[in-house]
């Protein structure tokens, strides 16, 4: 059995850096950016953000995040190549179905797509939470036919678990997930912490 405790989200400010890529916290010089990755049919499709989204939108998105953050619920760092220029976002927050758990979830602007910076800034962040916070697993909760972000996953570890599917409201509808995990014992022995 488990005895693991809650896993709880590292305090701001949060900045990882690995090989040609960097997560950096939100700023208020990034509004622009985060419309170019929000404002985007396959993001739409997929995550729970605002549809169109704008720079009404994109203040009220980091107002969110700043407030989840304050509260030390939820990390959303930026995914850069540089700590400069935001080309999408990955999410650290606890599970909502099992609060050992740490789940991730990411996403990138179309034009900054098939660069494995999805990948990369996944398992920087897992590295980061198995060092930090050393939850009992790491998670992905990814609606089914998101063939992008089950590559993803497989790319960075994750099998689908046997867990029943998560139902999330979003945009006025039930969206059904499965359940994607990684334990820390399933890292390769290089990568454990």
């Amino acid at each position: 059995m488990e005895t693991k405790g809650s896993f709880v989200v590292p305090p701001a400010p949060l900045r990882l850096e690995g090989p040609g890529i960097v997560l950096r916290e939100w700023t208020d010089d990034d509004l622009d950016a985060l419309v170019e990755v929000y404002d985007d049919p396959e993001i739409a499709r997929w995550t729970p953000v605002a549809s169109p989204f704008d720079a009404r939108a994109a203040r009220t998105y980091l107002d969110k995040a700043r407030t989840g953050r304050a509260g030390g619920g939820v990390a959303q760092l930026a995914i850069t190549t540089d700590g400069g220029r935001p080309r999408g976002e990955v999410l650290l927050f606890r599970s909502a179905a099992d609060e050992r758990d740490a789940e991730l979830a990411y996403g990138v602007g179309a034009e900054h797509r098939g660069q494995g910076l999805a990948r990369r800034a996944v398992r920087l962040v897992v590295e980061f939470a198995l060092r930090a916070a050393s939850p009992r697993r790491l998670v992905l909760c990814i609606e089914a036919g998101n063939t992008a972000s089950e590559a993803v996953a497989r790319a960075c570890g994750f099998a689908l678990a046997a867990d029943a599917p998560v139902s999330r409201r979003a945009k006025g509808h039930e969206v059904v997930l499965r359940t994607w995990s990684l334990r820390p014992k399933d890292l390769p022995s290089d990568r454990r912490h």
